[in-house]
Order: structure tokens, then C-alpha cells, then sequence
């Protein structure tokens, strides 16, 4: 997740950076990105690309379907702690000796897995919606 954080940093950063821009253009049309501006913006990107590896492309040559798979895999490891959580449950239920602390845990992983996955797609939607009004 450390990726993301600082792709959502990146993001933030760069943002704000255009929305000073944006405002000092408002306030006087004529004027240019003050140099100052152009170092800020050359130093944010030297800082967020000097130690990122390079998004590793696949066999097909499409960074794209790294990300699906990426994605899938965050979705299976969900569906695998849920489907951990109801074993566990069944084992307290049926009396297995499946200790409750123990399916109770397993209920919280599989819980805070599902959150995680849903503000993950929330911050991908978001995203995606900022970039859609940006072409508009």
C-alpha cells in the first residue's frame, strides 16, 4: 500500500500546486508561472520518481493488466478471509472446538479487508471522476 499512499501524495500535492496556479491566473491573466512555481514542481517530481520502481509491464507488454491483477488479487484475498471467517463461525456453531476468540479475529480480518477494498475502489472512483471532468 506504501505505492498508493504516495501516488495519492503525488496526487494531492500536484493538485494544489494547479490549484495556486489556477488562482494567481484568475487574479491576473497576463501573468506566468512564476519561476519560483516551475523549481517546486521540478522537485516534487524528482522526489516522487527517485526511488519508485518502474510499474513492471507484462508478458503481453500492457501495464493495465498488472493493475487488474493486482486488483483481483486484493478481491480474492477478501473473499478468502470471509470465506475463513464463516468456517470459523461454523466450527464455534457446530461445536468443533473452534475457539470463539479465535473465529471472532477472523470475523475483524475479514471486516477490516472488506473496508479496505471498499475505500480503495472509492479513491479509484474518485479519481477516475476528477480525470473525466478534467477532459470535459
Amino acid at each position: 500500500m506504501d505505492a498508493i499512499g504516495r501516488a495519492t501524495q503525488f496526487a494531492q500535492t500536484a493538485m494544489d500546486m494547479a490549484n495556486r496556479v489556477a488562482r494567481q491566473q484568475a487574479e491576473d491573466p497576463s501573468t506566468l508561472i512564476p519561476q519560483e512555481l516551475q523549481d517546486q514542481a521540478a522537485q516534487i517530481q524528482e522526489r516522487f520518481t527517485a526511488d519508485t520502481p518502474p510499474i513492471p509491464i507484462t508478458e503481453t507488454g500492457n501495464a493495465g493488466t498488472a493493475f487488474s491483477q493486482m486488483v483481483g488479487k486484493l478481491v480474492a484475498d477478501v473473499s478468502a478471509k470471509q470465506t475463513e471467517a464463516g468456517q470459523a463461525w461454523q466450527g464455534v456453531l457446530s461445536g468443533q472446538g473452534v475457539p470463539l476468540h479465535q473465529a471472532v479475529i477472523a470475523s475483524e480480518e475479514a471486516a477490516v479487508s472488506f473496508q479496505l477494498m471498499v475505500e480503495v475502489r472509492n479513491k479509484l472512483m474518485e479519481s477516475f471522476q476528477e480525470l473525466m471532468r478534467m477532459q470535459a
